[in-house]
């Protein structure tokens, strides 16, 4: 009976045995025929690893073919995931050799987090870097090192505020962008035109798959993407006139701090443009700053420079930077009070130094007499616009100064452009609840007060007069082509807005302005004898934080404008002296006037085409 029961339950054992055994040769079966290739893959994936090629950005021209920006091989550190996170160890070691926190790089890491790919831990790193990582291969597994494009600023501060610069995509704009194809580790612009036009130049990443060995070192290839080069820019600018602009308005601050009492005068903008067309052949902003420091992240020393620099050298002064127009504002009183006809060109106002109604005078107390328009434009008389504005009102001042295009951004393609600031009731009202005098319309007659306007849009006055009233977007790229050459989009003059007065009222406006440049007139002592005519305004605008502001706005040649220009040196005092010489040199650098002869090889065309 005992040996019936024991060998039954036997013969149960041997049946759970045998269905065991079964169960385990049909999993291992289904798994290597039927799963077989899934499971290689998944084994493959511990070894082989898809290393990304960064695509070249595309690279900027200047309108005659000169490169710009372009790119450069830089080394960069990254982090190889092998077969799970990264240990700590071996990210402490590397934050040591690259001399990063530790915290730093785990956040890179955490960026992505489940991924494969290699994590970018710093950009451009030097020869001494590489040797530190290569020499301690054996205790850095996952550290690999790649050779990436990095961008090249070919002429370093050169068009800095123009072109802007490239950095690592943060959390913030990665949320915005990571249904465009972007995501966490790629290099975008961060400012300027980089800025701007990252879709298009930014290029289509390619791809090496190699096969890794246990320290996460490529030791074969397997297979590989080339990447795809972004798109160039052939810009509107013109080198010569950039460099020149930017030369003569360095040259006259370092004159202006050592050797007159305008110690301040550190920061200044310029704008160049084409008033037939709008297309900007120079800008600059001062003080600037070096784009290239922001390849690899800039080091917190620079970063804490540029942050702590009280004039703001990351601002673009051009376009973002809103100052009293000064007298240049009295062209635009001037056309309103012509047209709507509350002086006539022949009208003489007596002016004795100070006006009869607000004893609000001319600088230095001068008194001019009687004078007609056309005396009191070229001499910048005070008292004769005071009287304008009296005549207009400040409703009508308001009307003319956005007909000319002030108290809102030009649209020109670059971000951050400032409104400026048109004088009004409304303004005055709504922000201090108060009624609008008499005095106030006095100051905003010749460019004081509420009035504030960027240089770019006081280029675009001075353009619409020179040009007969045609007010054209302001535009700094000329084209879009592809990596070989192809046009893939060309940008075309686009009218925006006209100035409706009359020939007669322009007429007498640009003769007004040609006087200043002669005899007589506040720019004279800089054009009497130049070879090119030319029409400008100087301007003096008082300044509540400290010495006056400079302003010249100009065209030439007078009877064919081809150039149009605005220039402003904070804290600079008198325009005639501060910024004329400054225009003057931009002038010869369009026209070829004293250029050496290697400047002169490209001399400006108001349609030179690459």
């Amino acid at each position: 009976m005992l040996a019936k029961r024991l060998n039954g339950r036997l013969e149960v054992l041997s049946l759970v045995i045998i269905f065991i055994f079964v169960t385990l040769v049909s999993r291992l079966g289904y798994l290597q025929i039927a799963e077989g290739q899934y499971y290689g893959r998944l084994a493959d994936g511990n070894r082989i690893r898809l290393i990304p090629i960064m695509a070249p950005r595309g690279v900027f021209y200047d309108r005659n073919g000169v490169m710009l920006v372009s790119n450069r091989p830089g080394f960069t550190v990254s982090l190889l995931p092998i077969s799970g996170p990264v240990p700590d160890e071996v990210i402490a070691k590397l934050a040591v050799i690259l001399n990063m926190n530790v915290e730093e790089i785990q956040a890179k890491l955490s960026q992505h987090t489940g991924s494969f790919e290699p994590v970018r831990v710093k950009t451009d790193v030097g020869p001494d870097i590489v040797t530190k990582i290569e020499e301690r291969r054996a205790e850095l597994p996952g550290v690999v090192i790649e050779i990436q494009p990095l961008r090249n600023y070919v002429n370093n501060e050169l068009g800095a505020h123009i072109f802007g610069y490239v950095g690592e995509i943060n959390d913030v704009e990665l949320e915005k962008r990571k249904n465009e194809g972007y995501k966490a580790g790629d290099i975008v612009g961060k400012f300027g035109l980089e800025n701007l036009y990252d879709k298009e130049i930014r290029g289509v990443d390619g791809g090496n798959q190699v096969e890794v060995d246990v320290t996460g070192r490529p030791v074969q290839v397997l297979g590989k993407k080339d990447p795809v080069p972004g798109n160039n820019l052939v810009l509107t600018i013109d080198y010569r006139v950039q460099k020149a602009a930017e030369a003569a308005i360095d040259e006259q601050l370092t004159y202006l701090q050592t050797k007159t009492e305008y110690t301040k005068a550190k920061a200044a903008a310029a704008v160049v443009l084409n008033p037939k067309t709008g297309e900007i052949l120079a800008m600059v902003s001062r003080p600037t700053f070096n784009p290239n420091l922001f390849n690899g992240g800039i080091s917190a020393k620079d970063w804490k420079a540029l942050n702590e620099n009280p004039y703001h050298p990351m601002d673009n002064k051009a376009i973002a930077g809103e100052y009293p127009p000064g007298s240049t504002f009295k062209i635009i009183t001037g056309a309103a009070a012509l047209e709507l006809g509350k002086v006539t060109p022949e009208e003489k106002i007596l002016d004795t130094g100070t006006h009869w109604i607000i004893p609000k005078g001319n600088a230095m107390g001068e008194a001019l007499g009687w004078i007609n328009f056309r005396e009191a434009l070229a001499k910048s008389d005070n008292v004769y616009f005071y009287e304008m504005g009296n005549r207009l009102g400040i409703d009508n001042l308001e009307k003319y100064a956005r007909m000319f295009g002030l108290g809102a951004p030009t649209g020109i393609n670059l971000p951050g452009e400032s409104d400026g600031l048109v004088a009004n009731r409304r303004y005055k009202e709504k922000v201090y609840g108060e009624d609008w005098y008499l005095s106030e319309t006095f100051d905003a007659a010749i460019g004081q007060g509420f009035q504030l306007a960027t240089p770019l849009q006081m280029a675009m006055v001075i353009a619409e007069i020179a040009n007969g009233g045609h007010r054209y977007k302001p535009n700094l790229v000329s084209k879009i082509t592809g990596p070989n050459g192809e046009v893939i989009k060309t940008f075309a003059p686009e009218e925006i807005g006209r100035v409706t007065i009359s020939d007669r009222t322009l007429n007498l406006i640009r003769e007004s302005l040609k006087d200043v440049a002669q005899e007589g007139g506040t720019a004279a002592a800089a054009f009497q004898d130049f070879p090119v005519s030319i029409a400008g305004k100087t301007g003096t605008a008082e300044n509540p934080h400290g010495q006056d502001h400079g302003w010249f706005v100009a065209y030439a040649p007078y009877e064919d404008p081809r150039i149009a220009v605005a220039i402003i040196i904070e804290q600079g005092g008198f325009g005639a002296s501060s910024a004329v010489p400054i225009a003057k040199k931009i002038m010869e650098a369009a026209f070829n006037i004293n250029q050496e002869p290697a400047e002169s090889a490209k001399i400006y065309r108001p349609h030179t085409a690459l």
